[in-house]
């Protein structure tokens, strides 16, 4: 079906970086032609973050209006590794690893796609059946100066890090992957423009219509970093409701409107009405996070549990409660070094990270800060560990 006016603006402004080309897209969504959606997806982990759904959400968009996505399962590019925004090169993947990985993927990108209308194809459909003359032809279609022009091997050339020529491969495999499925519309993040110009350029090459690129904006940490696990400034699909409540009211008060735009489905008036009103200091950033929390948990956990987690935090945070219900661990010993029975509570990775929290005045045992990470604890039954402000473990023997 082809959108009303308000539909349309929508889908090609909100969370939107660039269209290439605008027009044609615009032409072709109007016309009502169901058209071929294609999102690369490599499972390079076994969990993803938010910020990897708002690409996913605008696919929704799409797919509510009858058009075709199909996600393209990189079980060959997994095992390059992207190169995109990367200053060295990554681990390769097994393909073993690729579907175990895509397991969990399945899941949590079901909770904003509908999978019984979602294709998904592998790359190995049609790289297992590639030969070196094919390989040839392709890397013919581009020079080495196209790519080496890319900032991140320049800043690699600068640093003195090598650059692997498999890695040249990446885009036009991904490339290719529009040739296989003769997509209409490739999306991804901002980042990922490079390689969807590269589609482009094959798909010519090999006589079909150059698909259509759209990018979306690309979601910054709570703390306005890129989101990343390395600087655990991210919100997980798989978060329970609790913690990724918590998350979200712990974020910094600028994200606030952006992640309203690019995480949830209130209106864009709703959502212009409560940024003047921010601005203007007529609303508190904590209630408008409030609300932001709500209505992230509801999208992945539904609303009695955005209503539930919302009740824990004023719980905790409000009344200064403990939680309603707590993680239990049993321990084997009487008596424990501090960091030691905090990793093997399930609190910290390593003695270093424990060391960190401790000497910083965040860790609890009833109530009490303790700071000396060498003291050792004599465990009793019911004692309650809490590192930082949302992690309780309460012990038993």
């Amino acid at each position: 079906m082809s959108p009303t006016k308000e539909q349309l603006y929508e889908l090609l402004t909100r969370g939107v970086e660039k269209i290439i080309v605008k027009e044609h897209l615009e032409k072709r969504l109007l016309a009502g032609d169901k058209m071929r959606l294609k999102l690369g997806i490599d499972p390079t982990g076994s969990d993803i973050h938010i910020g990897h759904m708002v690409v996913l959400r605008k696919l929704r968009a799409f797919q509510e209006l009858g058009h075709q996505v199909i996600i393209i399962v990189g079980d060959y590019t997994a095992r390059i590794g992207d190169p995109s925004g990367r200053d060295k090169m990554r681990e390769p993947l097994t393909r073993e690893q690729v579907y175990e990985n895509l397991e969990t993927y399945q899941k949590q990108i079901g909770k904003v796609l509908n999978l019984d209308k979602t294709q998904f194809s592998y790359q190995s459909e049609w790289f297992d059946k590639v030969n070196l003359t094919d390989i040839l032809e392709w890397a013919g279609i581009f020079t080495v100066q196209q790519m080496i022009e890319r900032d991140m091997y320049k800043k690699r050339i600068a640093d003195g890090h090598p650059i692997g020529i498999h890695e040249f491969m990446y885009p036009l495999m991904q490339g290719y992957d529009s040739v296989a499925i003769n997509a209409d519309v490739e999306f991804g993040g901002s980042d990922q423009e490079f390689n969807l110009l590269i589609g482009r350029t094959m798909q010519e090459h090999f006589k079909q219509p150059p698909q259509n690129i759209l990018t979306t904006s690309l979601l910054v940490g709570t703390d306005g970093r890129k989101m990343s696990k390395t600087y655990n400034n991210y919100i997980g699909v798989l978060d329970k409701p609790e913690e990724m409540f918590g998350k979200v009211m712990s974020a910094i008060d600028d994200i606030i409107i952006e992640y309203f735009k690019l995480t949830t489905d209130v209106p864009l008036d709703e959502i212009a009405d409560l940024e003047r009103d921010l601005k203007a200091g007529l609303i508190n950033p904590r209630d408008a996070k409030a609300r932001l929390a709500k209505e992230i948990v509801k999208i992945y956990h539904g609303e009695i549990a955005a209503v539930a987690a919302a009740a824990e935090f004023d719980r905790i945070f409000k009344n200064r409660e403990k939680p309603s219900e707590m993680a239990e661990f049993k321990a084997v010993k009487n008596d424990y070094l501090l960091p030691d029975l905090m990793i093997a509570a399930g609190l910290s990775k390593s003695k270093a990270d424990a060391k960190r929290v401790i000497e910083q005045g965040g860790v609890k045992i009833d109530d009490q800060i303790v700071k000396d990470w060498e003291k050792e604890i004599t465990i009793k039954a019911g004692m309650i560990l809490q590192v930082g402000k949302r992690k309780f473990v309460k012990i038993g023997k």
